[in-house]
């Protein structure tokens, strides 16, 4: 490599909950540089999660965290050229990309739901992801299927 490797950037932990995730987070679900909109997307739809959860024992950032690693997958297929044939290889993915893939998709599948608000789409993809359901933990299943189905093509990894 004739570049080095980028450093990572420290994140400042959010305001109201003091956790750099969160800012994290509301960083992916930003648009246009307009973060103080998306902090208040997010702090909208935890207070309509901490309205319609039905665990009391568990704040709404901890219902936000429970998602989020139902959400994560394990494994994911990459693909290969091997001798004029393309391979779908199971690998195993590092910590820091399976955070941020349970991010891209909480985000995308929010997106894609047809309540009013964002901070509605997110508060009930949050609570579906919590209690392992919605489309973002459909996702997740999926790249897991797909990994056990190409497990035989696992001996190619790179």
């Amino acid at each position: 490599m004739r570049k080095r490797q980028a450093k990572k950037r420290p994140l400042l932990p959010d305001p109201r909950f003091n956790d750099q995730l969160v800012t994290r987070f509301v960083n992916m679900m930003m648009w246009d540089g307009k973060k103080s909109v998306a902090f208040k997307v997010f702090y909208d739809a935890i207070d309509i999660v901490e309205s319609k959860k039905t665990d009391e024992e568990k704040t709404a950032l901890e219902t936000w965290k429970d998602a989020l690693s139902n959400v994560m997958p394990h494994v994911e297929v990459r693909s290969r050229r091997v001798g004029g044939a393309t391979f779908q290889i199971p690998m195993q993915i590092r910590p820091d990309r399976k955070v941020s893939t349970a991010m891209k998709w909480l985000i995308s599948y929010s997106r894609k739901r047809n309540e009013k608000s964002m901070a509605q789409r997110l508060a009930s993809e949050i609570l579906a992801a919590a209690k392992e359901e919605g489309a973002a933990v459909k996702k997740r299943v999926d790249t897991h299927k797909m990994a056990e189905a190409n497990k035989a093509f696992s001996h190619f990894r790179f």
